[in-house]
């Protein structure tokens, strides 16, 4: 049977027949003390045999993260279920709704899905050795719900093939040029949760006037933020309107004619977020998980690999890129996207006919 795609209210409305609701004040305890990876966990989790992943990331990023867990402990297999942000919240009512409990982590693209799901009472509080030492507090949750896995930019990009240097675009502003109509290309945020984050963060500062007339330039549209930067580097557009910058980043390196542009107006900044369900059918696999995905080592590498960031104070960026503390940035209000989610995906569908 297909899904029906689900607004936040129908999740609210699943929510409250489960006996909860989104907008309950939640219960406040204490964050749990923080856990180490010790041998009793990880005999713990080997007896489970396998902890289920939901997940926002490209899916050779998931696997490669996947096989690097499964190479450090092996006998606890990595099952990825990967989708759009938007989606997966979509899949998690409804399973939730229907009394299914098949994932153990999830991480997301859309920060104010945590705040969901923390009321809702799903999520099981947990505080990893290295979350607590060196993660400061504006990137993991107070009462140990979430943290902060990633960071990245949806940033604005060019093809240097198609696009001189002194002729690319600088800023939103730029976008808006009629050179550009039917030239450019960019994600949905009823998909993905970078573009639902970066849009709510160019409404907030450009307005939605700035979005109906970029609707007027014949815009591709395209689902996934890493959807943008492949059509831009195989040259079926010229300009990427949003994404993400760390595929453009990749795909520089790898040779291809791409620029990332980081707009004069700022650039929308996004955090993905790592949770544990309450309900995981393997919870001493997530812990491992959660636990070794933000150590040191496990944060650098990831680093290294996607050119995202990491909130841990001990990793540095990779020589040769550009520091996020060179950028100008927009400023992310994951509780203004989270209230504004449904608006955000009825007025883009109208505007871009999506």
């Amino acid at each position: 049977m297909a899904r029906r795609n689900l607004s936040r209210r129908d999740a609210i409305k699943g929510s409250a027949a489960l006996g909860f609701s989104l907008f309950a004040a939640p219960v406040r305890a204490a964050a749990p003390e923080p856990v180490a990876i010790t041998p009793q966990l990880i005999e713990a989790a080997k007896r489970e045999g396998k902890v289920v992943l939901y997940s926002a990331m490209d899916l050779p990023v998931g696997e490669k993260l996947g096989n690097a867990f499964q190479a450090q402990f092996p006998g606890v297999e990595v099952q990825i279920e990967r989708s759009g942000s938007e989606r997966l919240f979509q899949r998690i009512a409804q399973e939730f709704s229907s009394s299914i409990h098949a994932a153990d982590v999830i991480t997301t693209a859309d920060a104010s899905h945590v705040i969901s799901w923390k009321r809702n009472g799903w999520l099981a509080p947990f505080v990893p050795d290295d979350v607590a030492k060196y993660f400061p507090d504006q990137y993991r949750d107070g009462d140990g719900m979430s943290a902060t896995s990633r960071i990245w930019l949806s940033s604005i990009a060019c093809n240097s093939n198609l696009v001189k240097a002194s002729e690319a675009p600088t800023s939103f502003a730029d976008l808006l040029d009629i050179r550009w109509a039917g030239k450019m290309v960019k994600g949905h945020p009823a998909y993905s949760g970078t573009i639902m984050t970066a849009t709510f963060q160019i409404v907030r500062e450009l307005g939605w006037d700035y979005l109906e007339r970029l609707a007027k330039q014949r815009v591709m549209q395209v689902q996934s933020s890493t959807d943008p930067p492949k059509k831009l580097a195989l040259g079926e557009r010229a300009i990427m309107a949003d994404g993400n910058d760390y595929n453009v980043v990749l795909l520089k390196e790898a040779g291809q004619p791409v620029e990332p542009i980081y707009p004069a107006e700022g650039t929308p900044t996004i955090s993905g977020a790592t949770a544990i369900f309450a309900s995981a059918p393997h919870p001493n696999a997530a812990r491992l998980f959660q636990a070794w995905l933000h150590t040191r080592q496990t944060q650098q590498f990831f680093t290294d690999y996607t050119a995202q960031y990491s909130a841990h104070t001990q990793v540095t960026p990779k020589a040769g890129r550009r520091k996020i503390s060179d950028i100008k940035l927009m400023k992310e209000d994951a509780a203004g996207v989270e209230k504004m989610t449904d608006e955000i995906k009825m007025r883009y569908a109208r505007l871009f006919r999506v």
